[in-house]
C-alpha cells in the first residue's frame, strides 16, 4: 500500500507529491530514454521522447509484475529546460495517458547532455509493489 504524504498547511503540488510512504518489494528502473525496444529513436520531438520514455518505464515495470500506480519516485533529466516548461500541458497529457493519475514525488533536472546523443529526456524510476 502507498500513502501520499502532504504536510499540513502546505500548498498541494500539481503533477507530483511531496512524499510517499510504501511497503513491499522494490523495483528499480534504470534511466530510460525515448528510444524504442531496438534502441532506435523514432522522433527528435521532446514530447514524443517523453511519451516513449514513459512507455519504456511501464514495460520494465510490467516485466517485474509491477504497475504504474506502484511508482514511488521519478527523477527526470532533460537537456532543455525551456522545452520541458513550455510543453508541460502536452507532457502532462502523455503522462496521464501512460502512467495515469498517480503522481509520486518527482525531481526534474536540466543537464548539459545525456549519454545517448539524440536523447532529450531520461527518467529513472523507483516502484514498490505491495506485499
Amino acid at each position: 500500500m502507498h500513502e501520499i504524504i502532504q504536510p499540513d498547511g502546505w500548498a498541494k503540488p500539481v503533477g507530483y507529491s511531496n512524499g510517499i510512504s510504501a511497503r513491499g518489494r522494490i523495483v528499480q528502473v534504470g534511466g530510460q530514454v525515448g528510444w524504442d525496444e531496438n534502441c532506435q529513436f523514432q522522433s527528435d520531438d521532446f514530447v514524443d521522447q517523453v511519451r516513449q520514455t514513459l512507455i519504456n518505464i511501464v514495460r520494465v515495470l510490467e516485466k517485474a509484475d509491477a504497475r504504474p500506480e506502484h511508482l514511488i519516485q521519478l527523477t527526470w533529466y532533460f537537456t532543455d529546460r525551456h522545452a520541458y516548461k513550455s510543453r508541460m500541458k502536452e507532457i502532462g497529457a502523455a503522462y496521464r495517458e501512460i502512467i495515469g493519475r498517480h503522481f509520486p514525488p518527482m525531481a526534474a533536472v536540466q543537464v548539459v547532455a545525456l549519454m545517448e546523443d539524440r536523447a532529450k529526456i531520461e527518467i529513472q524510476a523507483l516502484a514498490v509493489v505491495p506485499e
